[in-house]
């Protein structure tokens, strides 16, 4: 089995149906009609309807253990799936609307990962994501409450969000912060919106990856100078093709990026909302075992971990 790595994968978005379905019974509630369909899937038919599931299913996070239990499952999962590393996207928006502090909330999560490497040997860290359609003040005040209480395993900061709300240069000072006190920065792009949209990202923000970024496809400038700056685009085939952005994985322009020197990994997104899963990722990626080795490693190399768990992490990996 092909080592993988992970670097873009929503925690509420990771809770598959049979998670749902033991939190909201842990929790004494009840599930709406219509959420599941066949095969323990999520229904749902358009992006809307996505985001309308999506928010359904983050009802079932009540207490602090639950947020725990979901990075514990899911970090389990991808781990007999052969991942040795996963970034998770954490948001403290959702446990702040429920009046859990964010020191719980953190701890919560600390102790699945820990679990999870305990029992299956992945790594885990966190990246604290912003809700950019929220704006750039509650992402500075995030970004303060993170560095003003640092932990280890909370290794950078994010936005993501709808792409049309505000401009990058608006969450300038959020981003700045973060980076000045040596945190890794990413930021979604090139996702719903075009190559612009990771123009002015990587303009105005000290990001070293881009969530998503395959519309950068769309302009050769724009792939020359992500390849020369060597920033990692977090890519997720699955994701782009349930949503519609691309019609199957023939259209997809993973291949274009690669050939064009822009450094990619391989990623699942939402994955039980988007009915894949790592594992699926990298087997339908359409590459030979080298590239996706190669595609590992450039994961490792362009995560947020320290210097030393990117060492062991890559001599786990055959060149």
């Amino acid at each position: 089995m092909i080592p993988k790595a992970e670097i873009h994968c929503h925690l509420e978005g990771s809770i598959p149906p049979f998670l749902a379905r033991e939190l909201a019974a842990r929790n004494d509630l009840a599930l709406p009609d219509g959420l599941f369909g066949p095969n323990d899937t999520y229904i749902w038919r358009d992006f809307l309807s996505f985001l309308g599931a999506y928010d359904r299913v983050c009802g079932v996070l009540k207490v602090s253990r639950d947020f725990g239990d979901v990075i514990y499952s899911y970090l389990a999962r991808a781990a007999r799936q052969g991942a040795v590393y996963v970034e998770m996207f954490c948001s403290p928006e959702r446990p702040k609307a429920l009046g859990i502090p964010y020191e719980e909330w953190l701890a919560s999560l600390v102790s699945g990962i820990d679990r999870a490497q305990r029992e299956f040997g992945i790594v885990g860290r966190i990246i604290i994501i912003c809700i950019r359609h929220l704006g750039p003040e509650r992402a500075l005040a995030m970004v303060e409450r993170m560095v003003a209480e640092p932990h280890p395993y909370v290794v950078g900061f994010g936005m993501g969000g709808d792409e049309a709300r505000f401009e990058p240069d608006d969450f300038g000072p959020a981003y700045r912060l973060a980076h000045d006190k040596g945190y890794g920065c990413t930021v979604h792009a090139g996702e719903v919106r075009g190559p612009e949209s990771v123009w002015s990202a990587i303009r105005a923000l000290p990001v070293t990856r881009i969530g998503h970024g395959v519309r950068s496809s769309e302009d050769p400038r724009l792939m020359e100078e992500l390849a020369r700056r060597g920033t990692v685009l977090e890519v997720c085939p699955g994701s782009n093709i349930a949503l519609g952005i691309y019609p199957d994985r023939a259209a997809h322009p993973l291949h274009r990026l690669i050939e064009a020197g822009v450094p990619v990994t391989l990623n699942s997104d939402d994955p039980p909302f988007f009915r894949t899963t790592l594992g699926a990722e990298y087997d339908d990626a359409g590459l030979d075992a080298r590239t996706l080795r190669h595609i590992t490693r450039t994961a490792i190399r362009s995560s947020f971990a320290d210097s030393d768990t990117k060492q062991r992490l890559l001599s786990r990996i055959e060149p």
